[in-house]
């Protein structure tokens, strides 16, 4: 059986999870703490939204185990600040061994910044405006899509706001992380673990 045809498998403990997640601890940890939470304030949405960015082409592990040196580098991902970034801190960024040291995801991490100061209603609430249209709970690996039409009509609309590399799968990406969709199995124990 190949990992995109399985079904939720026992962790540690016991308890069925989504096989992504057992095969670090780093994943088992945010899996079962973070993936799928809501995040509903700017700062932790963009924050999101950024490091999505940077996984484009890389491991997810590589991010999660960078996520420190990212949180440091990018002054906890408050918004105002990174906006402020100048030629200075580009050239900082790109020397520093704690991030993914790629110059244009770090432009696009400064010009989403500033792009989403100009969101009337902030970043959260924009992506937040896109929940729904899920209709089952996947129950394999394979039934869980890597975009929808929500996150290809967020997209859109984070492009129409300024936002780069912010396409329909980073838009997807966000959207699982922040809890708008809750791509837990259906028998992984964290399923519905969130739902208000």
């Amino acid at each position: 059986m190949t990992v995109a045809s399985a079904g939720a498998e026992p962790g540690p403990d016991g308890l069925p999870r989504c096989p992504w997640s057992l095969s670090s601890t780093d994943y088992l940890t945010y899996h079962d703490g973070e993936w799928g939470r809501p995040v509903r304030d700017d700062t932790g949405m963009f924050e999101r939204l950024c490091l999505e960015a940077f996984q484009s082409g890389l491991s997810w592990l590589t991010i999660l185990r960078k996520r420190e040196g990212f949180r440091s580098a990018f002054c906890h991902f408050d918004i105002e600040a990174v906006a402020g970034y100048g030629p200075r801190d580009v050239a900082r960024l790109l020397a520093d061994p704690g991030i993914v040291r790629n110059r244009a995801k770090i432009q696009a991490v400064i010009n989403n910044a500033r792009a989403a100061l100009t969101l009337p209603d902030g970043l959260a609430a924009l992506v937040w405006g896109y929940a729904g249209g899920q209709e089952r709970a996947p129950v394999t690996l394979a039934d869980v899509p890597a975009s929808t039409p929500e996150s290809q009509a967020l997209a859109k609309e984070l492009r129409r706001h300024g936002f780069s590399f912010t396409g329909p799968v980073t838009a997807y990406a966000t959207m699982q992380a922040c809890g708008v969709v809750d791509d837990h199995l259906k028998s992984c124990f964290r399923r519905g673990a969130y739902a208000a």
